[in-house]
């Protein structure tokens, strides 16, 4: 019997202002590339799932992870893409030694959802499942200006302007002083989840591909996100043939200099997964 895929497609064109204090954080392509992302995950053998806008609740997603898990053993395949807002809180809980750290999280419908509660999901599966993951959104800090992520020639170049605002609307990223508001209204929320998930656990075992640096910030667009939009192309709808790390190299040889997307790996993946062409069953 062969592998089971099954794969998660997360994209929100907006969130619920009423939980972020009137923002509705609308963008352009996401629910374009969860759509496309699913369309490609089927055409490799995966069975998906589409979670678009307000279906994107911290409950909805926590929920599809578990599914997930519960179905796939040792040497099945999971995929996870996620195309929205991304933000950043303060770790109050990480010890003196790091006073400056910061959890990224990803903009859900109803609240931000910490890097640590997506780990925790994912450590959740079993050994030896292969878990990929694409994250196409920005993770810059909360108190750091926008216009210090980047140079202005090379905001110019990405969005077309140096203006915070506009640098803000065309790209995926949190706004910052939006970012400052709502974890001072959520501080005592945060840092209790921080310590639960401080005692709770190990990494998870996975392989990251993310639209861009954590001092960079991800472009939105009419039709996909920069980074999706790119990732499509290198796929070629199926004739992409080398493994992940070359998968990487390829999509970050297409990117701006402003925006390079990051390889990142969690925990003990094996190399044999590593090596393997992307989106295999």
């Amino acid at each position: 019997m062969g592998a089971t895929g099954l794969s998660l497609h997360i994209g929100l064109n907006t969130v619920d202002p009423d939980r972020y204090d009137g923002w509705d954080g609308r963008l352009l392509a996401c629910e374009n590339d969860a759509r496309d992302m699913a369309a490609l995950a089927r055409d490799a053998g995966y069975s998906d799932t589409l979670l678009l806008t307000d279906e994107c609740t911290v409950e909805g997603v926590t929920a599809a992870l578990r599914a997930a898990a519960a179905r796939l053993r040792e040497g099945d395949a999971f995929l996870l893409t996620y195309s929205g807002h991304g933000g950043q809180v303060p770790d109050e809980t990480a010890g003196e030694d790091e006073p400056d750290a910061l959890d990224e999280t990803l903009v859900l419908y109803d609240r931000q959802y910490l890097d640590d509660e997506l780990n925790r999901e994912l450590a959740r599966f079993a050994d030896g499942v292969r878990i990929l993951v694409l994250l196409d959104c920005c993770h810059s800090g909360s108190g750091i200006e926008v216009r210090d992520l980047l140079t202005p020639e090379a905001l110019r170049e990405q969005f077309g302007t140096t203006d915070p605002a506009g640098v803000e609307e065309a790209s995926r990223l949190m706004p910052v002083a939006r970012q400052g508001a709502l974890y001072q209204r959520d501080r005592d929320f945060f840092r209790e989840l921080q310590r639960e998930l401080r005692a709770d656990g190990r990494p998870a075992d996975a392989l990251l591909i993310s639209a861009c640096q954590d001092n960079q910030l991800a472009a939105d667009g009419q039709v996909n996100g920069k980074f999706t939009g790119t990732l499509l192309g290198v796929w070629d709808r199926g004739g992409y043939r080398g493994g992940h790390q070359a998968f990487h190299r390829a999509i970050l040889r297409r990117m701006p200099a402003s925006q390079s997307p990051n390889l990142y790996v969690s925990g003990r993946p094996a190399a044999s997964f590593l090596a393997q062409r992307p989106f295999t069953v």
